[in-house]
């Protein structure tokens, strides 16, 4: 994982029950060396503890837009379930690693 994942995890954390998240993922490049601290966005998987309909927009857009503002780039946040391609899901959810995981 990326220093810049590293280094934030308490901030992440704090955003994470402030949107109430119950596990927050990393993949792609931030998981190696491919990462380009001044070009690289992050790639993040998100699942949160059940909500309304109305409130997932919600806390969607907030989690993302806390979390860019964190990171000073650009972040793609994705629901695993969301995605249609099964390809696509099994890849991520092969590489991802947690960053955040509700307390049990």
């Amino acid at each position: 994982m990326h220093p810049i994942i590293e280094a934030k995890k308490d901030a992440i954390a704090s955003l994470c029950r402030e949107f109430k998240v119950r596990r927050l993922d990393v993949f792609g490049s931030a998981l190696g060396r491919d990462f380009n601290p001044a070009l690289s966005d992050v790639d993040l998987v998100v699942d949160f503890l059940p909500i309304s309909e109305h409130d997932l927009l919600d806390r969607y857009f907030g989690l993302k837009q806390g979390l860019e503002s964190l990171f000073a780039r650009p972040v793609d946040l994705i629901e695993l379930d969301t995605l249609r391609s099964e390809r696509l899901r099994k890849i991520v959810d092969e590489e991802r690693v947690q960053v955040y995981a509700e307390a049990a």
